[in-house]
């Protein structure tokens, strides 16, 4: 008698490789954001480049409480005294000139006076009625910041494309930058489907269970600056299915399904868009989440995703984030790997990508998370990374290293 396979998805047909995957979605759709000029905003994408208009910093300023010299006029070997001519603040203006062989009293952030090029820390210097005494060792150009240093006029200080963050706020801040063009927000609907589910706080009836998907897709739209849609929970009936995302798709940019995609007699999100759109692909090569569909629906995209919490947000952030990005005009940038010596064994098929949801210890070894099911929830709220192994490997030793996403790197 032949042993049935433990993978619940398990059939015929050749799976897609992931990076393949993402290639097709980057050749099939392309922005369809339009553009805005509005004030700076965490989480909006930049339409175009933001060219510094002035020099940051502005002049040439101390980097400390100190002295500033003319280096030249430093002894060399032994120590220097210089008289002192002047005192600058930040925020005093232009100081003028500095006399050759003197120093002047500046503070953090004050302007430098013209000529000056090395600024001793007052700690290390000694005030004396014949001036300032300067110890030898300091090397030109020392705690001085250079007009421009961090952003020359004429630079472009911020790529088009890129999402806005807090510090890049505080870039253009400082660059006096109150409105930038940016891309409109998309609108993406979202729906779970199934007749188990229910939104609490409707009590539970035997064979029902809460939606969790949906907040948590809705939750992570709405960390990624689009105006998420909820759509509720589909039945598991084709025709409602059908008619629910042909009218969510002339309304929205994206729709983002969870559920409905696999091959069971239930699973109608996968049949309904191959009957009112066109599928582009199906079943990707990783676990969890192998059953994956993408398509569109009237010249709206469609990414259906499964229905396992682990599986859907995995599925999320390695092909419906690079699709949302795609659509919205940002720049798409995988999120970084760290290396991570791995403290279990493991075995994988050949030609998958797996995911493997772990703990990382401070030895800094990696530790796999108890309980692998896709639906198990907790495996993504007390894991801390998901430790990403490659189509080619097939077996993992304890202490090998590998590449692990953090998790919260995947939520926004």
């Amino acid at each position: 008698m032949a042993q049935l396979s433990d993978d619940c998805f398990a059939f015929g047909g050749a799976l897609l490789p992931l990076a393949e995957a993402q290639a097709r979605m980057a050749a099939l759709f392309s922005c369809v954001a339009g553009t805005e000029t509005v004030p700076p905003e965490a989480g909006r994408i930049l339409a175009a480049p933001v060219v510094a208009a002035i020099d940051l910093p502005p002049e040439t300023n101390s980097a400390v409480d100190g002295y500033a010299i003319r280096h030249a006029d430093l002894l060399g070997g032994t120590d220097s005294l210089l008289p002192l001519e002047g005192r600058v603040a930040a925020g005093d203006g232009a100081p003028g000139v500095l006399l050759p062989g003197a120093a002047m009293r500046v503070f953090t952030g004050a302007v430098l006076p013209a000529g000056a090029d090395t600024v001793m820390m007052q700690e290390d210097c000694e005030e004396r009625a014949g001036g300032v005494l300067i110890r030898p060792g300091i090397r030109l150009g020392a705690n001085r910041r250079p007009a421009g240093e961090d952003v020359a006029t004429g630079e472009a200080a911020l790529e088009a494309g890129r999402r806005l963050t807090p510090p890049d706020l505080a870039l253009l801040a400082a660059l006096g930058v109150t409105r930038v063009a940016v891309r409109q927000r998309l609108r993406v609907a979202v729906f779970s489907t199934g007749n188990e589910l229910i939104d609490p706080p409707s009590p539970l009836s035997p064979g029902r269970i809460y939606d969790a998907n949906r907040s948590m897709l809705l939750a992570m739209l709405g960390l990624l600056g689009v105006r998420p849609v909820d759509g509720g929970i589909l039945p598991d009936d084709a025709d409602a299915t059908a008619d629910a995302l042909r009218r969510a798709a002339g309304r929205v940019d994206l729709v983002v399904t969870s559920g409905g995609v696999s091959t069971g007699e239930e699973d109608h999100v996968r049949a309904a868009l191959t009957r009112i759109g066109s599928l582009a692909f199906w079943r990707v090569a990783i676990k969890p989440g192998r059953p994956v569909a993408v398509g569109e629906i009237a010249g709206t995209p469609m990414i259906g995703l499964p229905g396992n919490p682990v599986a859907a947000l995995v599925t999320f952030a390695a092909l419906g984030r690079p699709l949302l990005d795609r659509l919205a005009g940002a720049a798409y940038v995988p999120p970084p790997r760290f290396q991570v010596a791995s403290g279990f064994a493991y075995r994988k098929k050949l030609g998958r990508r797996e995911y493997v949801r772990v703990t990382l210890g401070a030895d800094g070894v990696a530790r796999r998370f108890p309980k692998e099911g896709a639906g198990i929830i907790t495996s993504i709220t007390r894991s801390d990374a998901l430790m990403e192994l490659p189509e080619d490997m097939t077996t993992m030793a304890p202490g090998d290293m590998a590449p692990c996403i953090p998790l919260a790197l995947l939520h926004g």
